[in-house]
């Protein structure tokens, strides 16, 4: 069987394999099957279609890409997004990065500069006046830390720790798989033989195809990344980042726990946003926003955040109308919510009909799962000629033995599982992918 693109064709596709529709217990309010999700897996997701898929509700957790259906969920999950220009920092958050820089610093190390390398008026004005990001996330690494001759000791002037921070690829690392441990089983109280080494690769280091290879390039990286911390020459914490063209999407942040004071979650936003900026990526994405979850609140404090509508896909300011509503019913639609009608018309989720479907027994055409395409559009697309990958070969979908005669709404056939997967990734990437159902 030969294949039909050529080399160049196959390495701009990205490849996914159905794992289908799954009910899952809950994480966050620990229900028993309250989560619900389509569920793909893949080895090989470029940037530019990983961010399509962003804009369309997924997430991704290693190879594992899954889409939550909000509307049959008990914690609804939320993409939410900052354009990084317009962030606008709080007390707290510009408190926590001051505090940190005066630690890696020190108080002698800051009074002898202070003596040393003077500020004019004018600088001092302007800093009690004004907070610069920029400035502020890069002020206490080691390469821009003024080291000058102190005419007491005639020795360069050296603050009271080294601090650095690097870009480097998504590899494994020894260092890195025992900070990880540590975080785990002392932040989350997760048993150590939780974690092998594998599965530490599979969830944080097996991210999508970056680019360019060499860290150190001028070019712009996409792909996935590792933002690696170190304290005098010790690696304290690990922030996983999908470059995308567009946007910066913060994956997870692990830190060593003797370190916890200093609010790493705060550090590690506030140095991507940044990034954002400097880099000309538009968009920061601290991934999924749940409202019903405290501990996710958080996120809302970086602002202005803005919240994806799960069925129109377009963005509204979390702060508001919508804040509002979700504090009222955990699925909200804005977009919904302007076409209904303005009176006779019931606040809930879904019909009692939705309600009443068993999600294991059904197609996903029957759930009505929002932002996913309805099995008439399905047909619309030209799914007789969607890539298939077998044998490290390409064939057209209608090449399959008898696959003009099977149903696209039943989920065991072939065609079925296809449609499914067409419907939750979207046309734009349909386009652009290839499908993998046989090894």
């Amino acid at each position: 069987m030969g294949s039909i693109i050529d080399a160049e064709q196959a390495r701009k596709l990205s490849l996914f394999r159905p794992l289908g529709y799954q009910r899952n217990s809950c994480g966050y309010c620990k229900s028993d099957n309250g989560s619900a999700s389509y569920y793909t897996s893949s080895v090989s997701v470029r940037p530019g279609h990983y961010e399509v898929l962003v804009n369309r509700g997924w997430r991704r957790s290693g190879t594992l890409y899954y889409k939550q259906n909000l509307q049959r969920s008990c914690c609804p999950h939320y993409t939410m997004r900052l354009e990084a220009t317009a962030f606008k920092s709080r007390k707290d958050q510009r408190k926590a990065i001051n505090r940190w820089n005066k630690f890696v610093l020190g108080p002698e190390y800051i009074r002898r500069a202070a003596y040393l390398c003077p500020k004019t008026r004018e600088e001092k004005r302007h800093r009690k006046c004004n907070f610069d990001l920029h400035t502020a996330v890069h002020e206490a690494e080691y390469s821009n830390v003024k080291r000058p001759i102190d005419p007491k000791t005639k020795k360069y002037l050296e603050p009271a720790h080294r601090f650095e921070v690097n870009l480097e690829g998504d590899s494994v690392s020894q260092a890195k798989y025992e900070l990880f441990l540590k975080y785990q089983t002392k932040v989350h109280k997760e048993d150590v033989s939780t974690w092998q080494q594998k599965d530490f690769k599979r969830f944080l280091c097996s991210g999508l195809k970056r680019s360019p290879t060499d860290p150190k390039s001028t070019e712009k990286k996409l792909g996935s990344w590792h933002q690696c911390y170190r304290l005098d020459g010790k690696l304290i914490a690990v922030a996983v980042l999908d470059l995308m063209p567009s946007g910066v999407s913060s994956v997870y942040i692990f830190y060593d726990p003797d370190y916890e004071q200093w609010e790493f979650g705060k550090l590690s936003a506030l140095r991507e946003i940044a990034l954002s900026i400097e880099d000309s990526y538009q968009y920061y994405y601290m991934g999924y926003y749940i409202h019903s979850c405290q501990k996710m609140r958080y996120k809302g404090s970086f602002k202005p955040q803005y919240i994806l509508d799960p069925e129109s896909y377009t963005w509204d300011p979390l702060d508001g109308e919508l804040a509002k509503k979700l504090d009222e019913r955990p699925y909200v639609s804005l977009s919904r919510d302007r076409c209904r009608p303005a009176e006779g018309t019931s606040e809930s989720t879904g019909t009692e009909a939705d309600a009443e479907i068993n999600d294991d027994e059904v197609s996903l055409f029957d759930l009505h799962m929002p932002g996913v395409l309805s099995l008439k559009e399905v047909k619309a697309l030209d799914l007789d000629h969607w890539l298939l990958l077998v044998h490290g070969s390409f064939v057209h979908m209608n090449d399959l033995v008898g696959w003009e005669t099977m149903p696209m709404d039943n989920p065991q056939s072939v065609k079925g599982i296809i449609a499914e997967l067409a419907a939750v990734l979207g046309p734009e990437i349909v386009k652009q992918s290839a499908v993998v159902l046989f090894d």
